[in-house]
C-alpha cells in the first residue's frame, strides 16, 4: 500500500485531498499519516471528512481514520459509481474542495453524475464558487472535460448554509492543454458580493479598485445577496482571448474595506505583470486535470508551495514528473 505523508511540503489539506482524488482515479490503496502537520489544528476538520466520506460513497471505498482530528487515514477505492449524490459538510466549510475532491473521479467514470453540495460557498482559503465557474471550469473545458454548475443558496464563513449543484459528464475526448499565452485581454471587471453587511462597505471597496484600476464604473459591479450569516468577497476577473482569471480575496472582521480590496489589486498587478495566462491558484487546480488526462503545458508565475507539493504527491502516485521552469522575467513554465 502506497503511504504519503502529509507533512510533507506545505503540510495542508490539499495533500488528503489530491491523495484521495488520486487513490480513486488510479485505483490504488493509499494510508495517508501526518494529516494536515503543518497547521495550527492538525488532522482532520468537518470539510476533511466531507471529502473523506464523500470519495467513500462514490466507489464504496473500505476506510478507517473516520473521524474529527484524525492524522492517519487507510482510503481503499473501490470502482467509481457515477449517479445522483448529495454532500453535506455540516459547517461552513468549503463545499469547492469537496467537489474538486471527487470531481476528477467522476468525469472519469461511464456515465453521467448529479451532485448537490451544501456549507460555505466562498470561503478564506478555498476556491469559491465563482471562482470555480468562471475560472476553474472553463480551462478544464479546454481539456475535455464537461461540467455544468448552478448556485442556490450563498453560504460564507462562519454561518454556511450554502447549496449549489453540478453535472457531471463523462470524459469522451480529452485533449492536451496548450497554453502559452493568454492572449489579448478583452475585459477587466470588478465583482463585490456582500451579504447583510453595510453597504458602504462595498461601495469602499468599489472605489478602491477605480482608484488603483481606472476601470470604467459599468465594469464596477455590486451584489446583494441573501445568506445564512454575513459575508463579503471582492472578486476582479480579467477575461482573455484563451483564459479567464479571477483574484479574490474574503473580507474580515479586521481588514478595512479599502485593505480587502487593495489585496485584490496587488494580486490582479502581479499577475497582469508577469504576462502569462494561469494565475498561482489556478495553475495549483490545473495540474491534476493534465495528469489524469492528456498532459500539455502552460505558463504562469513562480509556483506556489501548493503546487510543487501538488506535483509531489502526483509523481509519488503516478510515477509521471511534471516539470516546472523558470523562464524569463516573473513567468515560469509547468509541463506535464
Amino acid at each position: 500500500m502506497l503511504v504519503i505523508d502529509g507533512s510533507q511540503g506545505e503540510g495542508g489539506g490539499q495533500i488528503f485531498r489530491s491523495s484521495l482524488t488520486l487513490s480513486m482515479c488510479l485505483q490504488k490503496p493509499v494510508r495517508i499519516t501526518n494529516i494536515r502537520a503543518g497547521r495550527s489544528r492538525p488532522g482532520l476538520l468537518r470539510q476533511h471528512l466531507a471529502c473523506l466520506r464523500a470519495g467513500r460513497d462514490i466507489c464504496d471505498a473500505e476506510i478507517s481514520g473516520d473521524e474529527l482530528g484524525s492524522a492517519e487515514v487507510v482510503f481503499k477505492p473501490g470502482r467509481v459509481r457515477p449517479g445522483e449524490y448529495r454532500f453535506a459538510i455540516g459547517s461552513a466549510g468549503s463545499t469547492s474542495l469537496v467537489f474538486q475532491t471527487i470531481l476528477l473521479p467522476l468525469l472519469l467514470s461511464d456515465a453521467a453524475s448529479e451532485v448537490c453540495l451544501e456549507g460555505g460557498t466562498h470561503n478564506p482559503h478555498a476556491p469559491s464558487f465563482d471562482f470555480i465557474d468562471r475560472a476553474f471550469l472553463p480551462l478544464v473545458a479546454q481539456m475535455g472535460y464537461r461540467v455544468a454548475v448552478e448556485l442556490e443558496h450563498f453560504g460564507f464563513y462562519p454561518a454556511g448554509g450554502g447549496r449549489w449543484r453540478a453535472r457531471i459528464e463523462p470524459l469522451q475526448e480529452p485533449k492536451p492543454l496548450d497554453l502559452p499565452d493568454r492572449g489579448a485581454v478583452l475585459r477587466e471587471e470588478a465583482l463585490v458580493t456582500s451579504a447583510h453587511i453595510p453597504g458602504h462597505i462595498a461601495e469602499r471597496e468599489l472605489q478602491k479598485i477605480h482608484d488603483k484600476c481606472h476601470w470604467p464604473q459599468e465594469n464596477l459591479c455590486r451584489r446583494e445577496v441573501d445568506s445564512a450569516g454575513p459575508g463579503n468577497i471582492v472578486s476582479l476577473r480579467v477575461v482573455s482571448e484563451h483564459v479567464a482569471e479571477v483574484i479574490e480575496v474574503v473580507g474580515e472582521k479586521q481588514l478595512s474595506a479599502e485593505r480587502v480590496a487593495g489585496r485584490a489589486v496587488r494580486a490582479l498587478s502581479q499577475y497582469l505583470a508577469a504576462g502569462v495566462p494561469v494565475g498561482e491558484h489556478l495553475a495549483d487546480q490545473i495540474v491534476l486535470p493534465m495528469v489524469l488526462g492528456k498532459g500539455g503545458c502552460f505558463r504562469t508565475l513562480k509556483p506556489s508551495q501548493h503546487l510543487l507539493t501538488n506535483i509531489d504527491v502526483i509523481r509519488q502516485f503516478s510515477g509521471i514528473e511534471v516539470k516546472v521552469q523558470r523562464e524569463n522575467g516573473l513567468a515560469w513554465s509547468v509541463s506535464v
